[in-house]
Order: C-alpha cells, then structure tokens, then sequence
C-alpha cells in the first residue's frame, strides 16, 4: 500500500525503530526491495535519486514503484531523495511520489529555510511530507567533511520549515567508506533534544557498521538511507550471472540473481533497522 512520507516516519517514531530506504533505479532494484519487505513484513521507501528525474529515467521508474506500492501488502513510500530545486519536486509529485525530500544544504541558512518552507507549502497542498536537510551530506571522496549539524540551528530550521523529518551530517558520507566512519552518536541525541524530538535522517547508510546503525536508531535516527549498496549487490548478482557458464540470455531469466541480491541486501538492513514485523 502506498503511504505518505509522515505516516511512515510516524509509525517508526511510535514504534522506536528505523524505515530503510532504498534507491532505486529500474523495475529489478524495485522488484527485490518489495519481495524483501513483503517476506520480512516491512515497510519501506522507495527513494529516486535527482538524476533519474531530470533524464526522465523517474518517468519510466515511476509507474513501476507505484504499481509494487498498490500491490504490496505492507505500507510503502515513494519518495524524492536529495531534491535540489522546485522542478524535480514538481515533477516527483506529478508522477505520484508521497514523500519528497528538498535538498537546500549547500545554500545559506536563510536561502536553505526558505527553499525548504517553500516546498513545505507546496507538499502541504497535496498531502505529502518533507524531509530537510541542514548540514551537507558530501561524498567519502571528498578531501574535507563539512562542519558538523548545530543542534541549536537543527531548532531554529525545524521550527521554521516545519519539515516532517530532517536529514542531518554527524560523521556520516554518500559512498563507500574507506575506513568506518565515525558517527556522532551524542550529537544525534543533542540534535533530538533541541529539536523536540523531530525524526532525524542518516544517510550514507552503505557501510556503516552494524553496531553503529544501532545506536543511532536508539539516538533518533528513523529513516537510513542505503543506495551505494543497492548498486553494488545488483551488480554483483549480473556479474556472477553474466560470468556463469551456459547462462540464459533471455533478460528476464538473466536478471533473476540481480533481483535476489538486491533481495537479499533489503532483508539485512530491514533486520538492521528494527523494522521487520511492524508493517500495519
């Protein structure tokens, strides 16, 4: 079923545990984070990078995810991660996305509220949820991290985006870590109190320990991101299968490891996350 970015983020908040959300990037990504969440009784997200959007790769994802969210028995958000503007969250809507996330980071502190409100505002009209960002989420291969999210800032932007959950930088990357990274537990938890306890957003989800994940899900974090790994265990599964001798060259046949990898990485980080059995 599909299900709004607030109600998801809600049930996690009621429950004390995290949604995983998974990039996507055509119907095989799509059709093994579904198996992954129906066996596990998960809910998830579905997320689409900006790219997709803009070379209207979304336009064709879309339809896919929305059909896998009707047909799933356990609730299933489709969402816009890292928004940079107006125009992709215009057309994530269009093509019926219920979560949006608007990504102001590398903008001014006013500049980035603004934007943020803004598309605050526009989502409020049809129902659908908005993740901030304050602090930006670079990449591991970037020479230098970025200062650190305020918590006393993370108050202030809260307060005046009104923003359904809020994805913060505490040691954490997009990409593969060279070396585990080090997450700022105690400023997740600082950044909670500040905020009145708004659901907070880790992303970079790929390769960070397990251990970890864990005390930033009992710190606040309710929603990980994960699309490095995503890519990496599709991969993987064509790889194997495209090396196997007397493989299958019809696609459907040949995609199926693909889909399994995928399968089977969802499942680990539904279990990371706390969030098997707690679909409605």
């Amino acid at each position: 079923m599909l299900v709004t970015l607030q109600k998801i983020i809600g049930m996690a908040e009621a429950g004390g545990f995290c949604i995983p959300a998974f990039n996507v990037y055509n119907a095989e990504t799509i059709m093994g984070v579904i198996e992954a969440a129906e066996e596990a009784k998960a809910p998830v997200i579905l997320q689409v990078y900006p790219r997709l959007v803009r070379e209207d790769i979304g336009y064709y994802i879309a339809p896919v995810a929305l059909a896998a969210a009707a047909k799933a028995t356990v609730p299933v958000c489709f969402h816009l991660d890292h928004g940079p503007s107006e125009h992709e969250v215009q057309r994530m809507l269009r093509w019926g996305a219920s979560g949006v996330m608007i990504d102001g980071s590398t903008l001014p502190f006013e500049e980035n509220v603004a934007l943020t409100r803004h598309i605050v505002d526009i989502c409020a009209s049809v129902g659908v949820g908005v993740e901030g960002e304050l602090g930006h989420i670079g990449s591991v291969n970037d020479d230098t991290m970025e200062e650190f999210t305020d918590p006393a800032a993370a108050a202030e932007f809260v307060e005046k985006t009104k923003v359904t959950c809020l994805a913060v930088l505490v040691g954490n990357a997009h990409g593969h870590y060279k070396k585990p990274p080090e997450i700022d537990i105690d400023r997740i938890k600082a950044i909670r109190a500040a905020t009145n306890n708004t659901p907070l957003v880790l992303h970079g989800g790929s390769g960070i320990p397990d251990e970890t994940v864990m005390c930033a899900i009992k710190a606040g974090i309710r929603k990980l991101n994960v699309g490095t790994d995503v890519c990496c265990a599709f991969a993987k599964g064509a790889t194997e299968e495209l090396n196997r001798e007397g493989r299958s060259i019809a696609i459907d046949l040949f995609m199926k490891p693909a889909i399994e990898a995928v399968k089977k990485l969802a499942l680990e980080k539904i279990k990371l996350t706390g969030s098997g059995g707690r679909a409605e």
